[in-house]
């Protein structure tokens, strides 16, 4: 099928918006989107504009970023120019910073309702296809790029998918386009450059419809990415275990094993939107799924954790150690600011509830567990060691240390949130402070 106006057309009216919004960077494939956009605005019913992102990379970023303006003033079309930050840290792949850098200012820009239009084609699918399989994705990285998805309040439009490059270049030579040839694509240090240069060639010359069969493969393996979600998403409804960072381990693991890893997965990217390698799956698995009842067991990668309490497996953002030599002087009744993410301490005067306002006039101090702290919950009859009241609680070990405790004339007298001690309790009729924390 050739490309034209009246086919892009043809992709728009399935997929209605408020306004279309081309990603344009002055290069061929989005110069040929744009102008295309442009012959059919008039029966689209919508607005349409232009987007550049200028990643200050190149010495010629700005005179790039005017080719863009002047172009869409020429073509009447409205322009929006954003500039983003786009090193890349040490050890990162420079065009995963640019692309991450991209989106991210695109995502924060769309407006609600609108659609961005951007100009990958099918050539592009093909070689998306390939650097996955070589950096041994499943199959929710071989689907390469969905031809539609959400980007920040709006949606993400790729309509060239089914057209092959050399397409789009024989529409730019028929209307006499001018577009920017960025230097950095022929540098073939950079792996999809590499496979562009050296290796697709030699693919297409063997076999002239490679771009058309990679792409439909990777059609198929989105097809079954978006099985396995579903079944991933029946599993994952009958082991949470009433909140989204945990899961029922009984039920976890009478599951076979390919759909346990198949649930941690959709789990770990729902919650902290990436997807866990293969690697951090396995030690899941194998050293805190089957690890003994009474072990605490632990997997980190990146910024977040795996964790096991009794039946349960907690995902969670990775935290340093809380400082317990800390002592803070608590001023009553203001709030009292915790340090680091530790949140905010709070009283609020009731009666015959929480400490005795008049035990507090001798000062109030806040600090955390070092071990081997009592305490006699109001109602209890005798005392017992945190340790153990945590316990029945039900608290995991790793959440024990930053719970802050109430000390008046250097004896526990709260453990906030929990229990006040019953020397300290409020009597009936009695005025009190219930101590509120607010976690962070």
């Amino acid at each position: 099928m050739k490309f034209s106006p009246n086919t892009l057309y043809r992709q728009l009216l399935l997929h209605p918006a408020s306004a279309y919004r081309v990603a344009y960077s002055g290069g061929l494939d989005s110069h040929v989107l744009l102008h295309a956009l442009v012959q059919v605005r008039d029966r689209l019913g919508a607005a349409i504009g232009a987007v550049h992102v200028n990643h200050a990379l190149q010495a010629d970023a700005d005179s790039w970023e005017e080719h863009c303006r002047n172009v869409c003033r020429d073509l009447g079309v409205d322009y929006v120019s954003l500039r983003v930050n786009a090193g890349a840290a040490t050890g990162d792949s420079p065009e995963a910073a640019a692309r991450d850098s991209r989106y991210a200012a695109l995502a924060e820009w769309l407006p609600a309702g609108e659609c961005l239009l951007t100009a990958q084609h099918q050539d592009d699918q093909a070689e998306t296809l390939l650097l996955q399989l070589l950096r041994g994705s499943g199959v929710n990285g071989l689907a390469a790029m969905p031809l539609l998805g959400t980007l920040g309040r709006g949606q993400l439009l790729r309509p060239l998918l089914g057209f092959a490059r050399r397409q789009l270049l024989a529409y730019a030579e028929a209307n006499g386009l001018c577009w920017i040839e960025d230097p950095s694509n022929r540098d073939s240090a950079f792996d999809r450059n590499f496979l562009r240069a050296r290796v697709f060639p030699l693919l297409q010359e063997r076999w002239p419809a490679a771009a058309v069969t990679l792409s439909r493969s990777a059609a198929h393996c989105a097809e079954a990415s978006s099985l396995l979600e579903q079944l991933g998403e029946q599993d994952l409804a009958g082991i949470r275990a009433g909140r989204k960072d945990r899961l029922s381990l009984g039920r976890l693991v009478a599951l076979p094993m390919q759909r346990q890893r198949n649930v941690l997965r959709l789990w770990i990217r729902q919650t902290t939107g990436a997807v866990p390698s293969a690697a951090v799956l396995a030690r899941i698995q194998n050293d805190v799924l089957h690890s003994r009842r009474d072990a605490e067991p632990c997997v980190r990668w990146g910024a977040h954790e795996v964790r096991r309490y009794r039946d349960d497996l907690y995902l969670l953002q990775q935290r340093s150690e809380p400082d317990n030599s800390r002592i803070l002087e608590w001023p009553l009744p203001q709030p009292l600011a915790l340090p680091g993410a530790g949140g905010v301490l709070n009283a609020t005067p009731g009666t015959g509830r929480g400490i005795r306002a008049s035990a507090v006039e001798s000062g109030v101090r806040v600090s955390w567990r070092r071990g081997g702290e009592r305490c006699l919950p109001a109602g209890r009859g005798q005392h017992h060691s945190l340790k153990k009241l945590f316990q029945e609680r039900g608290i995991p070990p790793w959440e024990r240390s930053r719970i802050p405790l109430i000390y008046i004339n250097d004896q526990l007298a709260a453990v906030a949130g929990l229990w006040v001690c019953e020397p300290f309790h409020a009597r009936p009729a009695e005025s009190g402070l219930l101590i509120d924390w607010q976690r962070s």
